[in-house]
């Protein structure tokens, strides 16, 4: 068995003395672990980092065994994303959920929203934008898509600015009036036509507040997990450079 594809690291682990047991999500062949033969060694650390892409040559006797990676680097992005803590913790979480996904089952829309974001994470604020609709895309992908296009009381498409937190779909304004005090805020970058070029801190953080309730609900608690500390940490950083950025306004 042998195949070649594009892959982003998601994780590595020590195998032996000198071998390294690397995950990667590829583009055609899903989520794909598999020994690199020297990999623990200091030539190749760099480049079994964590969000780096590589090209990856994978051979095995059977299809179900761990089999070997042949790596090349093609985008060395660690060294730059782990140049900040927004970088350290984005990274690891967005690797934590991506292990959600089936081993060897392929996701190429994930594969390359993952791509995107990473190339787009020097801004914490864009950072924090990428992380948001990741969460969302891994939530329909995992089958727990939510109706943002329409109201799911009255089927309207405009003035969406709340979300069910039961059925997880969208609520209008008219509708959603007698029970806000029970419904999320759908952020307007979240909502059909609209941009992030209109963030405000709170939409930022009502979006992760969205997409946390129903990761955790629908996903995490049923597999017996919690939220991972480094999606804690990124929003900590978040909060922290939002905190940051109101003092030095004029």
């Amino acid at each position: 068995m042998e195949w070649t594809d594009e892959g982003i690291v998601l994780g590595v682990r020590r195998h032996g003395e000198s071998s390294a047991i690397v995950e990667l999500l590829t583009r055609a062949h899903g989520r794909h672990l598999g020994l690199v033969r020297g990999g623990a060694s200091s030539r190749m650390r760099p480049l079994l980092q964590p969000g780096n892409s590589v090209s990856a040559i994978w051979r095995a006797r059977l299809d179900e065994h761990l089999g070997t990676y042949a790596i090349e680097g093609l985008k060395l992005r660690a060294a730059t994303l782990l140049g900040s803590s927004h970088g350290v913790y984005g990274v690891t979480h967005l690797a934590s959920i991506a292990r959600l996904l089936p081993e060897r089952d392929p996701h190429a829309e994930i594969f390359a929203m993952l791509e995107h974001s990473l190339d787009d994470f020097d801004d914490i604020g864009s950072a924090a934008v990428h992380v948001i609709h990741f969460e969302l895309a891994m939530l329909s992908e995992l089958g727990f898509r939510l109706g943002l296009e329409n109201c799911a009381a009255t089927g309207e498409t405009m003035d969406l600015i709340y979300v069910s937190p039961k059925s997880g779909g969208a609520v209008s304004r008219t509708a959603g009036e007698p029970w806000r005090d029970r419904l999320l805020r759908l952020p307007p970058f979240l909502r059909q036509g609209e941009t992030a070029s209109e963030l405000t801190d709170e939409d930022l953080q009502d979006g992760f507040r969205l997409t946390g309730l129903f990761l955790l609900r629908n996903v995490l608690e049923p597999r017996g997990q919690v939220h991972s500390d480094a999606r804690a940490g990124f929003i900590n950083a978040l909060t922290r450079q939002q905190a940051k950025a109101a003092l030095q306004a004029p």
